[in-house]
């Protein structure tokens, strides 16, 4: 594929990814250009086209992180690089929440409880192996494995794109409500 075609494909979904975390239309525009231009420089690595739309948006991530990095070492944080959206994507993230309080009480109330200790409420798991008196390499199989269900329950409600490390990078509801959520 030429590098046009990917950018008249790609760049408007880019350019929403990048709006969401930048609040600066400006910096959005130099953001997608020094991504056009690692594209044009980088392209050639991309093996998979199959993995292309993961690469450039692992690309988009990664100069937004290095444009956050630069501006905090060039100057203190002001009110506007605390912006987070307007209260619909606020919404939206609790709405999320609720799809992951349904999911987690979906599943059998041991894997719910590992996953609110260990991802939720943040507690080392060999702690909570301790406080199960478990070895902690039975808690780590317990824990993956219900990170597992969980996911599943996710796919089955939402279609997901992922990046090339397993992160989620769009998720699209397959029906208007699942799961209650």
């Amino acid at each position: 594929m030429q590098l046009e075609q990917i950018w008249q494909e790609y760049s408007g979904a880019l350019r929403g990814f990048l709006r969401k975390r930048v609040a600066n239309e400006a910096d959005v525009d130099d953001l997608l250009q020094d991504i056009l231009i690692k594209t044009h420089a980088h392209l050639s690595e991309v093996r998979d086209p199959a993995a292309l739309r993961a690469w450039l948006f692992q690309v988009a991530r990664n100069a937004t992180v290095d444009f956050y990095r630069a501006r905090g070492k060039a100057r203190s944080i002001d009110a506007d690089d605390l912006w987070y959206g307007d209260a619909e994507e606020a919404g939206a993230l609790r709405e999320l929440e609720g799809c992951v309080s349904v999911f987690l009480s979906a599943l059998p109330k041991q894997d719910a409880a590992l996953l609110r200790a260990v991802d939720l409420q943040g507690s080392p798991q060999k702690d909570v192996a301790a406080e199960m008196g478990l070895a902690y390499s039975t808690l780590k199989s317990r824990v993956k494995a219900a990170r597992a269900k969980l996911a599943d329950q996710y796919r089955a409600c939402c279609a997901m794109e992922l990046g090339a490390k397993g992160e989620i990078l769009d998720a699209t509801p397959r029906q208007k409500r699942c799961g209650g959520c």
